[in-house]
C-alpha cells in the first residue's frame, strides 16, 4: 500500500496544459483582476510558469487585432497593484476562425511584459468528448505550477481561490483561460490583483464577464482574400499558386478565410505534392454530414468536407488509427498506448502517428503524446463509428484499458513493493503491449503524465461495463495518489468501483473498493463513513480468509481513530494488525505495524513501550530496503527520547532521519522532523542550533504552504527571541499511509 504514518510525499509540477490548435471559433477579452488581497510574507511564487503552448508558425494577418491587444496594456494604471481593469473585445466568428493562433500569437510577442511567467488552460468548455472542466480541477493544476505541493491545496474551492489570488498578488503574470464555456467557469479563476492581465476566449459572448468586468466584444473577422491567399501561399509557395491560379482561388473560396482549413489544405498538397490542386478544389465542392453533432451556430460543412479529404487521402492503416484515436479517453495519448490501441508495434505505431502529425490530423505537443484538436476528435470517432464495425473498436478499447492498467499496476509495484494491493490481473488482451517503467522515476513520470487519461479509462470502462477494470484501477492509483501526497477527494470514482464489485458479487472486490472508499472519507475527516465503509471491509475479509487484508484493514481504522485523537483504538486496531502480519510472516508489513504500535503507546505517554517497539521495527525495516519507512521510524524514536529526557540521543535519531528524507526527497516529513530537532536544541540551551533548525523547517512550511505548521513554529522563534523560555511543545499532524 504506502507508508507509514509520519511518512509523506508532495511534489509540483510546472507543465503546461494542453494547447487548442488554431480554427476554433471563439470569443474572449483580457480582464484585469479587480480584487486586492493582502499577501503573507510566505506567499512568494516557488517557480515562473511558462505554459504558452507552441506559437502558430504560419500565423497571418490580423494586424488590427493584434495592435488592439496590445493598445490595451498600455493604460494609465499598467503594471499598478490597485490600478483599473484591462479590457478588450470578446472574439467572435465561424468555426475555424482562428481564435486561439492570435491568443497565442500575441502571448509569445508580449512574453517580456509578464516577467513573473504565463499561466495557460484549455477549459474544454465545448468539448465534444466530455464536459467542460471544473474551476477547482484548474484551480489544482494553477497551484501546481505556481509551487504548491499537492497536499497543500486546500479540499474547498473557495480557499483554493484565495490562496491561488494570494499568490498572484503584485505579480505581473499572463493568464490564458481558453475555450470558456461561459462567465461562471471563468470568474472563480480570475486573480484578484490588477498586475495580472486575463486572456479568456469562448464561443460565448460571456455578457456577464461584459457586464460585471467591464470586458468589451472584440470582433474576429475570417480572413480577408489577401490574407488567406498569403497563409496558403506560405505553405505552398507562391509559385505553385501562380501555376494554378483559377484552381488555387476556388479553394481559397471554399476555405472562407478559416484558417484551420487553410492550414489543413495545405499539409493535405504537401504530402501529395504530384497531385494537381484541381483534386483538391474538386473533393472540397462535396459536402459531408458526419459533423452535425456540432452545429452549435459556428461551424460549417465546408469544415466537414476539409476534414473528410484529409481524412479520405490517408492509407487504410493511418485512416484505422485516426478513427480509433477519436474513440481513446483523455486529454492526449502516449506512443505506448496508441500502440496498444491500434494493436501494432511501437515502431510501427510511431509512423503511422507521424503520417497523422504531417497532416495536421494531430499534433505531437510533447515528445511521444499525441493530442487531436476538438474538432478533429469528434470527426475522428464519427469516422470511426461509421466505418468500423462495433466488435473491433470494443477490441480497441479493451486494449487500451488493459494496457493501463497492467501497466500502472507495474508501476505502483515499484513506487512502493511493501505496501501495494496484491491484485491478481485478468491476462492482457492479444495486441496489448504493457509498458513496463525502467524504476521508481520512470513511475512517478508515468503516473503524472497519464493521470487525467487515468481518470478518463475509469469513466469509460463504467460505461462499457467492464466491472473489473472499474474496480482495480483506483485501487491500483491509491498507492500513487498517496505516495505523491494528493488527497483522494473524488468519492464518486469510489462509488462507481463498489457499484462494479457488487455487479460481479465478488467479495475481495467488494471488500477492496469499500476498503478504498474508506480511506478516502479518512482523508476528508468523514469518520463516520469512514469506520462504516472500513469495518464493512474488514467484514467482508474475513468472510474469504483474507488476511493481509485484515490487517492493512486494522491499520487503516488505527489511523481513523488516531486522527480523531482516541490513541487507544488505534492501539487495539495496530495490535491486531501486528499479530495477522506475524502470522503471515511479512517482514515489511510486521515492521510497518510494530512501529505504529510504538507510536501509539508515545501518544499514551508510554515511552518505554514505544522505543522497544520502534527499535524493533528498525531492525526489521532494515532488512527490506525501505529507506522511507526506515526515516519515520527514526523520527519516532526521536521523538520518543526527546520525550525521555534522552536529548542527545533524540538529536541522533533525527539527524539519521534527516539524512534518508533528504536522500528520498520527502521534504514533507523534513520539515516535521527539523521543527522536532529546533525543540530539542532548545530544551538542550543550544539556542542558536535551535533557531537555525526551525527557521529551516519555517521555511520548507512555507513552501509547502502549511500555514498551521508554519504558525507553530513561528510561535516557537518568536518565544525563542522574546523571552528564550522553551516554546510551547506540540506535535504536528501525522499522515498515514495507504498500507
Amino acid at each position: 500500500m504506502s507508508l507509514g504514518k509520519k511518512a509523506g510525499v508532495g511534489a509540483a509540477n510546472t507543465g503546461g496544459a494542453r494547447a487548442e490548435s488554431g480554427g476554433v471559433a471563439n470569443t474572449g477579452v483580457i480582464v484585469v483582476g479587480e480584487l486586492h488581497q493582502h499577501v503573507p510574507a510566505h506567499a512568494a511564487l516557488a517557480v515562473v510558469p511558462r505554459q504558452l503552448p507552441a506559437p502558430p508558425a504560419f500565423f497571418t494577418g490580423r494586424e488590427r487585432e493584434l495592435a488592439l491587444l496590445s493598445e490595451a496594456l498600455k493604460g494609465p494604471n499598467e503594471g499598478e497593484e490597485g490600478g483599473g481593469t484591462v479590457v478588450i473585445s470578446a472574439i467572435g466568428g465561424t468555426g475555424g476562425i482562428g481564435k486561439t493562433y492570435l491568443a497565442l500569437h500575441w502571448a509569445h510577442h508580449c512574453t517580456e511584459r509578464f516577467p513573473d511567467g504565463q499561466l495557460y488552460v484549455n477549459l474544454r468548455g465545448f468539448d465534444p468528448s466530455g464536459e467542460p472542466m471544473a474551476p477547482s480541477v484548474v484551480l489544482r493544476g494553477f497551484l501546481d505550477a505556481l509551487g504548491v505541493e499537492p497536499a497543500a491545496v486546500p479540499a474547498d474551492v473557495e480557499s483554493q481561490v484565495g490562496l491561488y489570488r494570494s499568490l498572484m498578488v503584485g505579480k505581473r503574470i499572463l493568464l490564458v483561460l481558453d475555450n470558456a464555456r461561459d462567465t461562471a467557469q471563468v470568474v472563480p479563476l480570475l486573480p484578484g490583483s490588477p498586475s495580472c492581465t486575463v486572456i479568456v476566449t469562448s464561443r460565448h459572448q460571456l455578457g456577464g464577464l461584459v457586464a460585471g468586468y467591464a470586458a468589451k466584444p472584440l470582433a474576429l473577422d475570417t480572413l480577408s482574400e489577401a490574407e488567406s491567399r498569403q497563409l496558403l501561399a506560405r505553405h505552398l509557395g507562391e509559385d505553385r499558386l501562380a501555376a494554378e491560379a483559377q484552381t488555387a482561388t476556388a479553394i481559397l473560396e471554399r476555405c472562407a478565410g478559416l484558417p484551420l482549413a487553410l492550414s489543413i489544405i495545405a499539409a493535405r498538397v504537401a504530402t501529395q505534392p504530384d497531385f494537381p490542386l484541381a483534386h483538391l478544389a474538386e473533393e472540397m465542392a462535396e459536402t459531408s454530414t458526419r459533423l452535425d453533432a456540432l452545429d452549435a451556430g459556428d461551424l460549417s460543412a465546408d469544415l466537414r468536407a476539409v476534414f473528410a479529404c484529409s481524412y479520405h487521402a490517408l492509407e487504410p492503416a493511418a485512416a484505422r488509427t485516426f478513427a480509433l484515436l477519436g474513440l481513446a479517453p483523455g486529454p492526449d495519448i502516449s506512443l505506448r498506448a496508441a500502440a496498444s490501441l491500434i494493436g501494432k508495434t511501437v515502431p510501427r505505431a510511431r509512423v503511422l502517428l507521424r503520417t497523422l502529425e504531417a497532416a495536421h490530423l494531430i499534433r505531437q505537443h510533447t515528445p511521444g503524446r499525441y493530442q487531436l484538436h476538438d474538432l478533429v476528435r469528434l470527426y475522428a470517432a464519427e469516422r470511426g463509428h461509421h466505418d468500423m464495425d462495433q466488435s473491433p473498436r470494443t477490441a480497441a478499447l479493451r486494449r487500451l484499458a488493459d494496457f493501463y492498467l497492467h501497466t500502472a499496476h507495474h508501476a505502483s509495484h515499484l513506487l512502493d513493493s511493501h505496501w501495494t494491493v496484491e491484485l491478481v490481473l485478468e491476462p492482457p488482451a492479444a495486441g496489448c503491449a504493457p509498458h513496463r517503467v525502467a524504476d521508481t522515476a520512470a513511475a512517478r513520470a508515468w503516473f503524472a503524465a497519464e493521470e487525467a487519461c487515468l481518470r478518463a479509462l475509469h469513466q469509460l470502462t463504467h460505461n462499457q461495463g467492464w466491472h473489473t477494470h472499474t474496480w482495480q484501477l483506483p485501487v491500483i492509483l491509491l498507492n500513487f495518489r498517496f505516495l505523491q501526497g494528493h488527497r483522494p477527494e473524488d468519492l464518486r470514482t469510489w462509488r462507481t468501483a463498489m457499484e462494479a464489485a457488487d455487479q460481479l458479487r465478488d467479495p475481495i472486490a467488494q471488500a477492496m473498493a469499500h476498503y478504498g472508499r474508506g480511506i478516502t472519507c479518512v482523508y476528508a475527516s468523514q469518520y463516520a463513513q469512514a469506520h462504516a465503509y472500513l469495518n464493512q471491509a474488514l467484514t467482508l475479509f474475513e468472510h474469504v480468509d483474507h488476511f493481509t487484508g485484515q490487517a492493512d484493514t486494522h491499520y487503516m481504522l488505527s489511523w481513523a481513530w488516531e486522527q480523531q485523537g482516541d490513541p487507544q483504538q488505534a492501539l487495539a486496531h495496530d495490535e491486531r494488525a501486528l499479530r495477522l502480519h506475524r502470522t503471515l510472516g511479512n517482514t515489511a508489513r510486521e515492521a510497518r505495524s510494530l512501529s505504529a504500535v510504538g507510536w501509539d503507546h508515545a501518544l499514551l505517554g508510554r515511552f518505554e513501550q514505544a522505543r522497544s517497539s520502534c527499535e524493533q521495527a528498525l531492525v526489521l525495516i532494515r532488512t527490506t530496503g525501505d529507506r522511507v519507512v526506515e526515516a519515520a521510524i527514526l523520527d519516532s524514536l526521536g521523538y520518543i527520547a526527546h520525550h525521555s529526557g534522552r536529548h542527545h540521543q533524540a538529536l541522533d535519531h533525527y539527524h539519521q532521519a534527516l539524512t534518508l528524507f533528504r536522500e528520498t526527497g520527502d521534504t514533507w516529513s523534513e520539515a516535521g522532523t527539523l521543527e522536532n530537532v529546533g525543540e530539542t536544541h532548545h530544551v538542550l540551551d543550544q539556542l542558536a542550533e535551535a533557531r537555525q533548525a526551525w527557521q529551516r523547517a519555517l521555511e520548507l512550511y512555507e513552501t509547502q504552504h502549511r500555514t498551521a505548521e508554519a504558525s507553530h513554529v513561528q510561535e516557537h522563534l518568536a518565544a525563542l527571541e522574546a523571552t528564550h523560555t522553551e516554546p510551547r511543545d506540540g506535535r504536528r499532524q501525522v499522515t498515514r499511509g495507504t498500507g
